[in-house]
């Protein structure tokens, strides 16, 4: 870990833009490694939730790498999840190919079709997943569209990612007036399933107030209006919207659509995100690989590049510790 990618958390103001001294970085370094290690919790830790819980505890930015079931087919799929597991993913988000998916951008829409053609399906992914989930220790979440749901049954949909152990829903088109329905379902006696909800920016005060409320797990934060897919820069306006965010809730908040490269990441964690999500420029790595095996090896080195670019904030219970370190 270098110097240059710690910092202090934003929960301790004392702390805030203070410089450290560079000769005080190994002693540091090993205070983190010390308070981090006093969080860790094992792999079975299922919920989204926790798992945020834990990282903001180790100063750490959660990484939720996304792709696409069944691109280039669902054996390559099992293989992407475990490559992410091991390569730094916190949460990752599994996308259900939809035959109109109109919030993706070209690449997820063009994945969606080469998984669709590939005969994927729900009960498929399901399959997968049992096989799956038992191997890698980040939460899985599905983002699907709520007619996908509608399709199989609001019931037998959260029970059937229930059985397998997904432990989140993102949904992006669902009405809000819906999003009560499902999560009533969702977090019933039954299911423990967390629905993430999306804020855009043009979202007035008041609406992103009521998603702040009723988001489970994290509040996704899409940074720019239109749909995925990778932007030259990230929407400057995205550092004031976390801090909007933030002044309404405690809840973490995960940053996606349009985040492709490390620097990317890296902006916006410093910017306050609690989490980054980036998707399409993984899909494409996966999907347009000249065959599956050299799309895996890409899309691991290309994951943890995504997860090294990513500071490390000093958990805020050794900041007094630090700024005596820092004189």
């Amino acid at each position: 870990m270098e110097l240059t990618n710690l910092y202090y958390s934003p929960r301790h103001q004392n702390c805030k833009n203070r410089p450290l001294n560079r000769r005080n970085n190994q002693t540091i370094q090993s205070l983190v490694m010390v308070c981090s290690s006093t969080y860790l919790q094992d792999s079975s830790t299922v919920s989204i939730s926790q798992t945020f819980t834990r990282l903001r505890r180790q100063g750490q930015v959660a990484f939720i790498p996304y792709v696409t079931a069944g691109d280039p087919n669902l054996p390559t799929t099992a293989e992407a999840l475990k490559v992410l597991d091991s390569s730094g993913a916190d949460i990752i988000e599994l996308g259900i190919p939809f035959s109109n998916p109109f919030a993706d951008g070209p690449v997820n829409q063009a994945a969606a079709r080469r998984a669709l053609a590939n005969g994927t399906n729900f009960d498929g992914i399901i399959s997968m997943l049992k096989e799956v989930v038992p191997q890698i220790s980040s939460p899985i979440a599905l983002f699907t569209y709520y007619n996908q749901i509608l399709d199989v049954g609001i019931a037998e949909f959260i029970s059937a990612i229930q059985s397998v152990g997904v432990h989140g829903l993102v949904v992006p088109d669902i009405p809000f007036k819906d999003t009560a329905i499902l999560r009533r379902e969702a977090i019933s006696l039954h299911h423990k399933i967390e629905l993430v909800l999306l804020t855009k920016p043009d979202s007035s005060t008041e609406r992103m107030k009521a998603i702040v409320e009723a988001s489970q797990g994290f509040v996704y934060l899409v940074s720019s209006m239109g749909v995925t897919g990778p932007r030259p820069v990230v929407n400057s306006q995205v550092q004031d919207l976390i801090r909007e965010i933030k002044k309404a809730t405690t809840k973490p908040v995960a940053v996606g659509f349009g985040l492709s490269k490390p620097e990317h990441v890296k902006q916006v964690a410093e910017w306050g995100a609690d989490g980054v999500i980036v998707g399409s420029a993984l899909v494409k790595l996966l999907g347009e690989a000249k065959s599956p095996k050299e799309g895996l090896k890409e899309l691991e080195t290309f994951a943890k590049s995504l997860k090294d670019a990513l500071p490390l904030r000093v958990p805020y219970e050794l900041c007094a510790q630090l700024l005596t370190l820092a004189k």
